[in-house]
């Protein structure tokens, strides 16, 4: 596929290398449209490292054969997370440096979640934009601190930390995005 077909969310094949596109830009020198560059901003499937490629618009890149299979997370094998396929039951084993940060947002029988598999093996996990993680130690709430918006560290049930409202308790069930790491409300 030509590079001015590319868009975001792609998978493609770069120097025996697959990547996912996450952002395309387009620049033309000149007012006639000559000499068209794109620029992409791909991370790598396994691994998410990041690569900025720029590429004339006749470029050629190969389109990958991505399959998303909607999974629920199963239990954990040595380093490995194990999810199940929600149709045919087909266990994915993704090692955790696929998982990587995501591993701080798993917990029992989570669902919701995609493995990206190429050629029937996982590669990638795509976990849904909210999970719910119980607060296992915060500082108790101070006693007038209700009109000051001061957030407070808290330690989940999942050994992540992060920033929640001073008036979150320990045992509080908690929505946190997967996609930026933060507090999204009471669960």
């Amino acid at each position: 596929m030509k590079a001015s077909e590319v868009k975001r969310g792609h998978v493609v094949e770069h120097n025996q290398q697959i990547y996912q596109v996450r952002e395309v830009e387009r620049s033309a020198p000149t007012a006639r449209g000559g000499n068209v560059t794109f620029r992409f901003t791909l991370y790598s499937i396994p691994g998410g490292s990041k690569l900025d490629l720029s590429m004339r618009a006749d470029d050629e890149l190969r389109e990958v054969d991505l399959v998303r299979r909607a999974a629920t997370f199963s239990y954990r094998e040595g380093d490995a997370f194990v999810f199940m396929d929600n149709e045919d039951y087909t266990p994915y084993h993704l090692d955790a440096d696929v998982v990587g940060d995501l591993a701080g947002y798993i917990t029992d029988g989570l669902e919701g979640c995609y493995v990206a598999l190429i050629d029937e093996q996982p590669v990638a996990l795509q976990l849904p934009p909210t999970v719910t993680l119980e607060v296992v130690d915060t500082a108790p709430e101070m006693k007038g601190a209700t009109a000051t918006k001061r957030p407070k560290p808290a330690r989940l049930n999942t050994g992540i930390e992060i920033q929640v409202p001073e008036y979150v308790t320990v045992g509080e069930k908690i929505l946190v995005s997967t996609l930026s790491g933060e507090f999204s409300g009471r669960a």
